[in-house]
This record gives structure tokens, C-alpha cells and sequence, in this order.
């Protein structure tokens, strides 16, 4: 089975969010499941092609309503996956950033869709490949599967299957349809988005036209079929209900393994956590400049700091407990720049407890992944969340919403349960409900070190490999598949 998989952002090429996590790991699972999974994004101008040994694939005149632009399309193999980057300035090739204005954002995935259905054609002449499933990723290519089917070169395109992937619905490249008419994309008469007034919505063009519809975890499936966290594309994710599919997201577990991480301080594995990982803990505390204190709790929080993730709930939760409480918080983020102020005022007025890097570091991550003793994730919503995964492959334990892919994953403490779960799990959107559940986390640790260390000891083990997910991405393929005819 061959599946081409577009997007916006793959590792190590171009990343912002999690779509860059999934997109650039899950094709190496899905090669060892049988399946020829090979990437296409865009050719963004900061790409080191030296580094990764890019190549020039073929380039070509790209005819459309507004002019000819040279598209070049070039390749590299990484980790063992084919890689298509696709070059054609000014849209993609000049630009320092993965996104930059919503307008001019807008004009350019509009535009990388078009190309990608001229360079698809050119593959498929010139290199002798031509994937028989399309797998989009979001709002950026979500407008393939309806360019497809409605502008297709010739009859041969039409056994070729797409999937899309909703990573984050509160994205959803709307108001596009001045844009689109520019482009001189029309007809977009589907009844259902017409009915429900999403012809301007390109993810929900993309939801109207894919074969099968798929998102990154299976209570986000069941969520986003209602307003609170489908909004207005809910009552079209309802109509295609039958054909959605949650699976949840993978991590790289070779990539990200405490064993063998070199950004880690002291390396450790599930048989000797309770030796080795204290060191991790020490160095955090002294490169945070806060007390090197063992057996003082320090709660992590690596996040982007974005009202989706729930920190208007944990701040006011945080300053009550930290008044009244002894403990340590280290928090790695960048974001919204009231959220940024408020961190920092946090440790200016909590020095001693309190460290805030209001910045990028990956390395220092991973650190915090493996040296705090609970992982603060409040998330409003969370399509999956990777941190409470990283958290747990690393030994912290998640303190974090009933939401989406935070309730796949996270398994909630119980005292009569002889493993004690993975984490601590609240419900109510308020801060009280962190504050309180801190409180418990809190209280664990200081009180029951035999069951924290089972708690530890159940999430190191927790198997979240690609493996099974790739699985079911095969299933969702072939069932794409059976829908279209291979001519």
C-alpha cells in the first residue's frame, strides 16, 4: 500500500506544534506495518539542505488563475522515510516562519494544495510513483481531497482514497472563500456545507470530500461531535459519523527514551528509576537556581502558554498553594504574552519556589520531563496532548483535565487499585478543581512514597509506541480504499 501523507509541518524539518510530532514519526510505523508511507510539506526557505542532504527531485511550470509560478520539488531519505519538500516562492521557499499572518497563511495552503495536485500528477509521470492513499493533515490541506475529486487531471485519479487527520479543530482555515475565488477555486456545492454555511471553512471542505475522517484520540472523536468542542463544524462531523475514526497518537519511543536521552543529566529505565532518576531531579533544581531539596515536590510544566491550555485555572491554584504550601514549580513555555507576564510575576513574587523560562529549549524539556515529580497539564480541551505522555515515558506523573486525549491516557489514582494508576485526573473547569487536586498529588507524595513509586513504575511501562496506532491508520486506509474504485 502506498499512502502519501501532506502537511504543514513534519520533524526535524518544520515544527511548531504536535502535528510535526505525529507527521514526522508515524510513517516509520507504518513501514513496519507493510505500508510505502512516504511525506510531502512544504519547502519552507530556513530547511538546512545540507544538513538533511536534500536533493532536487524535478521542477516544473505551475499554471493556475493567477499566473505560473516554478515549482520545485525536492526529496531526502530521514530516518528511513522519503521526504518531498515542495519549493515555489513567493508562497514557500523565502519565508523565515511556518506560519505568519492569517491572510497571507490563507493564500499560501490554498495555494500548496493546488500545486501538490500538479506535482502529484508529475510524480507520477516523471518518478513513477503515485500513492493510492492521500492522508491530510488539518486546515492546510484539507482542501485536496474536494481539489480531487472536483478538479482532477484525468480518470485515473479516481481510485485514489484520501484521509484526513483533525489534529486541533479550534484551527480551521475559515473565512477563505474571497481567497478561494481568487484562486479560482469554485463549486464547492456540497448539500451538507451548504446547509450548514461552511463553504468558506476549508477544514470543513476537507471533512465534506475525505473518504474517511479521522482525529488524534478516541474521547476527542466523541467530543467534537458536539458544539462545545466541535463548534460550528459539529453537526458536519455528525453527518459523518460513521466514517470517524479516534486513534491516539504515538510517541517515538526510540527517540524519546530515558535510557538513552543525551539531554538528560542521568540516564535511567524502568528497573532502576528509583536509583538513578533522583539525579535528574538535583541538577534541575540547581540549574533552576532553586534549593536542592530531594524530597521537596517539584511540579513541571512544559507547554505552550495558550488559553487552551487551562493555565487561567492552575495560576490562581498555583499562588493559593505556594502561600500555604512547600513546593517547587519550574515552568518552560512561550506564548500569549498576558499568560508570559503572569508566570513571571509568579516567580518574582515566589523566587525561592518558583522558576520561569519564558522560552524554547528542548533539551531543557526533556530535563524537566524527567526531574519533576508531577506534570501540570490543565488543558480546557487537548486533541491527545504529548506531554503527559513524554511525562510518564519519563517518570512524572501527569496531573491533568478529563478531557480528550488526557483521558485515553492518563489513568486516575485509586488507593484500591494495587498499581495506583498513572496520574491524577480532575473534571470541573474551575480552579478550585486544580487546587484541590494538586492538594491530593501533594498529599501522595509526601505520604505514600510506596504507592507514588507503583505509579511511577505503571506509567514507565506504559506502552505509547506507534505500533498499534499505525495498525489502526492501515485499517482506516484500506476502508478508504474500499470506497473508491482502482483503475
Amino acid at each position: 500500500m502506498k499512502v502519501l501523507l501532506a502537511s504543514a509541518e513534519a520533524l526535524p524539518f518544520a515544527k511548531v506544534g504536535g502535528l510535526a510530532d505525529v507527521v514526522g514519526s508515524l510513517p516509520a510505523a507504518l513501514r513496519r506495518a507493510g505500508v510505502d508511507a512516504r511525506v510531502i510539506i512544504p519547502g519552507y526557505g530556513f530547511i538546512d539542505h545540507f544538513r538533511y542532504e536534500i536533493e532536487e527531485l524535478f521542477r516544473f511550470d505551475f499554471h493556475h488563475r493567477l499566473g505560473a509560478h516554478e515549482v520545485i520539488l525536492f526529496h531526502c531519505e530521514y530516518n528511513g522515510i522519503c521526504f518531498y519538500l515542495l519549493q515555489s516562492p513567493p508562497y514557500f521557499g523565502l519565508e523565515g516562519e511556518v506560519y505568519s499572518s492569517w491572510d497571507w497563511d490563507t493564500q499560501r495552503y490554498i495555494y500548496f494544495c493546488q500545486a501538490l495536485m500538479a506535482t502529484l500528477q508529475q510524480l507520477s509521470e516523471r518518478a513513477g510513483w503515485l500513492p493510492q492513499v492521500l492522508h491530510v493533515n488539518d486546515w492546510h490541506t484539507a482542501l485536496a481531497p474536494f481539489l480531487l475529486r472536483e478538479h482532477a487531471v484525468d480518470d485515473r485519479w479516481a481510485g485514489l482514497a484520501t484521509v484526513m487527520s483533525i489534529h486541533n479543530i479550534a484551527y480551521q482555515g475559515n473565512q477563505a472563500g474571497g481567497f478561494l475565488w481568487h484562486a479560482g477555486i469554485h463549486g464547492r456545492h456540497h448539500p451538507d456545507l451548504q446547509r450548514f454555511g461552511l463553504t468558506d471553512n476549508l477544514l470543513g471542505i476537507g471533512i465534506a470530500h475525505c473518504d474517511m475522517l479521522s482525529t488524534v484520540s478516541p474521547r476527542y472523536a466523541d467530543e467534537i461531535t458536539y458544539p462545545y468542542a466541535g463548534y460550528e463544524l459539529a453537526p458536519l462531523i455528525g453527518e459523518r459519523a460513521a466514517d470517524l475514526r479516534g486513534i491516539l497518537n504515538g510517541l517515538d519511543a526510540d527517540l524519546w527514551d530515558p535510557a538513552t536521552d543525551p539531554d538528560l543529566a542521568a540516564n535511567f529505565s524502568l528497573q532502576d528509576f528509583v536509583e538513578k532518576r533522583p539525579s535528574n531531579k538535583r541538577y534541575l533544581q540547581a540549574f533552576a537556581r532553586l534549593p536542592i531539596a530531594p524530597d521537596l515536590p517539584l511540579v513541571g510544566i512544559v507547554s505552550r502558554l495558550a488559553a487552551q491550555k487551562g493555565f487561567d485555572l492552575a495560576l490562581p491554584a498555583l499562588r493559593s498553594i505556594l502561600a500555604r504550601r512547600d513546593m517547587q514549580v519550574v515552568v518552560l513555555g512561550t506564548g500569549e504574552p498576558e499568560l508570559e507576564q503572569e508566570f513571571w510575576r509568579l516567580e518574582q513574587d515566589y523566587g525561592d519556589k518558583v522558576r520561569a523560562f519564558l522560552q524554547y529549549d528542548g533539551a531543557l524539556a526533556q530535563q524537566i520531563y524527567a526531574g519533576c515529580d508531577i506534570f501540570l497539564m490543565p488543558s480546557h480541551f487537548e486533541p491527545c496532548g504529548m506531554g503527559q505522555m513524554m511525562a510518564m515515558r519519563y517518570g512524572a506523573l501527569p496531573l491533568a483535565r478529563e478531557t480528550g486525549g488526557l483521558a485515553d491516557t492518563v489513568v486516575n489514582y485509586d488507593n484500591a487499585d494495587a498499581d495506583g494508576g498513572t496520574g491524577f485526573v480532575f473534571h470541573w473547569q474551575e480552579a478550585g478543581a486544580v487546587e484541590g487536586t494538586l492538594d491530593w498529588a501533594l498529599d501522595t507524595y509526601r505520604d505514600r512514597p510506596d504507592a507514588w513509586r507503583r505509579m511511577q513504575r505503571r506509567a514507565l511501562a506504559t506502552d505509547f509506541s506507534w505500533n498499534k496506532s499505525a495498525l489502526a491508520y492501515k485499517r482506516i486506509y484500506l476502508q478508504a480504499l474500499s470506497k473508491r474504485v482502482w483503475t
